[in-house]
């Protein structure tokens, strides 16, 4: 039996690919694996993709802890829990409940901890295994050290009520001083309610100044901002000084269109980069790009062609000489696609990067992308938090959350949070209701 406010943490395998360092997160406390969970790491480690890198990482780490001690009995760690490997779950098992599955072994090892006095806590990022460890009268919890509060997740700008004077300063000086703090590049909205208008300023945090935002903002590679969100996502994307920016929000609110206008705008006419380089986790982990036939843009087409929808919609309304399709564009170098799993190992610099659909991807994956980019290059990573086809994340665990309140304050970061949708009212509906 433990001792006395000794909680025991049973790791389940998802755990692991979701974070190979996790057991770190568990202080002055017992954390078992079960032996089924090294199994399970143990077939997924020959996986090419972030789930293999992430199992044959989680199995380094877990060599590295045994040198130091006997897995079975308890190695300490740094952390002052003891780390332990169990061989069986030895538990009186209810009648009906099989065996034969990993996932049971797993859960049953926690249960036996738990008939025999142990505190015993079922970590888990598979919502069903917690409901199962749940049934069986365990305490199941998500592992929650990389998540956010999703209904607090910050906008990036403010809505404020403001004096007639402070109106007639910003817009004869562009700016005006302004007597709260907010992050850097945050966005305020400033009401005149003496003239029932408003008028759209970003926050210069070296100074303390609102600057002012001029809403006839030309267009962006043939699109225009139709609303003040928009307005806001192209004064960060088109600033070089910002190298982070995300942008969340549901279908319709014009992320990617907004992001890879921007893009074409600074790569052919400002010259600020040496071309686009676009991504989206759409292809399954677990399979590589060389499963479909043709070329790698042939292949890559089936996954971006919601990127070739934005990109065609451009090219109807962006009059540039002898550029005429998406196709050229890629031929000429200035877009290149490439499939997340091959952005790894590669450095990336002058180039302006944007991942498409980010929330699918983990707090870990998020940072391997972002730490790509090489010198003088932007990231850009939009999503929408709600919308996630992960089985092991959710609104407040994915990467594309994480990053916006972990970079939230850092002078080279941006956010918006987009809530209008400008695609039609049928798709606004669509959003709303269903």
């Amino acid at each position: 039996m433990a001792a006395n406010g000794i909680k025991t943490f049973v790791i389940d395998t998802n755990v692991f690919i979701h974070k190979p360092d996790c057991v770190l997160s568990f202080r002055d406390n017992e954390v078992v694996i079960p032996l089924w969970v090294l199994e399970e790491l143990d077939k997924l480690k020959s996986y090419s993709d972030e789930r293999g890198r992430n199992a044959r990482h989680a199995i380094r780490f877990l060599d590295a802890l045994g040198k130091k001690g006997n897995l079975n009995e308890g190695v300490k760690m740094e952390n002052g829990s003891v780390l332990r490997v169990t061989l069986t779950h030895q538990a009186e098992l209810p009648s009906d409940l099989l065996i034969d599955k990993p996932d049971n072994k797993i859960i049953l090892t926690a249960y036996g901890l738990h008939q025999r006095g142990h505190t015993v806590f079922f970590v888990s990022k598979d919502i069903n295994a917690r409901v199962k460890a749940t049934a069986l009268g365990l305490r199941a919890v998500d592992y929650d050290k990389q998540t956010v509060n999703i209904d607090k997740l910050y906008s990036g700008y403010t809505e404020l009520d403001a004096g007639s004077d402070a109106v007639a300063t910003l817009l004869h000086d562009r700016r005006v001083t302004w007597p709260d703090r907010f992050p850097p590049n945050h966005f305020v909205v400033l009401r005149d309610r003496s003239r029932s208008d408003s008028f759209l300023t970003r926050y210069d945090h070296d100074s303390g100044e609102l600057r002012y935002v001029d809403h006839r903002m030309p267009s962006v590679a043939g699109v225009r901002a139709l609303n003040d969100q928009q307005r806001m996502a192209f004064d960060l994307l088109l600033d070089e000084s910002v190298n982070l920016v995300t942008l969340v929000g549901k279908a319709g609110t014009g992320k990617t269109l907004l992001a890879i206008a921007a893009g074409l705008s600074m790569t052919l006419e400002d010259k600020s980069y040496s071309r686009v380089l676009v991504s989206r986790p759409v292809i399954p982990m677990g399979k590589d790009i060389g499963y479909l036939p043709g070329q790698k843009n042939e292949k890559l087409s089936h996954w971006m062609q919601p990127l070739f929808d934005n990109l065609e919609y451009i090219m109807s309304v962006y009059k540039r000489p002898n550029i005429k399709s998406a196709e050229q564009l890629m031929n000429n170098k200035v877009i290149e696609l490439e499939a997340l799993s091959y952005i790894r190992g590669r450095s990336l610099p002058g180039q302006f990067i944007i991942i498409d659909e980010a929330q699918n991807l983990s707090p870990h994956e998020v940072k391997t992308i972002v730490s790509r980019a090489g010198e003088n290059s932007k990231v850009v990573l939009t999503g929408d938090p709600h919308q996630i086809d992960s089985p092991y994340l959710d609104a407040n665990s994915n990467g594309l959350s994480y990053l916006v309140e972990a970079f939230k304050g850092q002078s080279l970061f941006g956010h918006v949070t987009l809530t209008k949708s400008e695609r039609s009212r049928l798709a606004e509906l669509a959003a709303e209701l269903l």
